[in-house]
């Protein structure tokens, strides 16, 4: 399957990401900030085919970790994930860095299907904020 970093500072989040992609056949690296993922993914030259991290996390958070990522492994897809609206909107500065950004709290199968899109590259489904807050 795919190989993964992870990066996510909430240990029980980091967790259950983990043992869900892990359970999917995935082979995951996890890491508790973006300082670590960055350091994990230059001693591996990049080698992974998704990044999923936090965006709101200590040492470097996953926006400056996409930017980090973003230029030096183009070819590397990039998900993020945020609790916070404020860092979301954060995160729409890089549409063109970033696949797109999972809300917390997930599910497994939300999880799951949004990491299966971003590593195929399924288009992301953009939904209409009068839709949203249907939701």
């Amino acid at each position: 399957m795919a190989r993964i970093l992870v990066a996510e500072d909430d240990p029980s989040v980091r967790a259950f990401v983990v043992s869900a992609l892990t359970m999917k056949g995935h082979d995951v690296i996890a890491e508790e900030d973006g300082g670590l993922a960055a350091e994990t993914a230059d001693a591996e030259d990049g080698r992974f085919d998704l990044l999923l991290s936090d965006i709101k996390m200590p040492v470097m958070d996953g926006i400056a970790l996409a930017l980090h990522v973003g230029a030096r492994y183009p070819e590397l897809t990039i998900l993020l994930m945020t609790g916070f609206a404020d860092q979301r909107e954060r995160a729409h500065g890089l549409d063109a860095l970033i696949y797109d950004v999972i809300p917390k709290p997930f599910t497994l199968a939300d999880l799951l299907a949004k990491v299966e899109d971003a590593l195929v590259g399924k288009p992301v489904e953009v939904v209409p904020l009068s839709r949203q807050a249907l939701q």
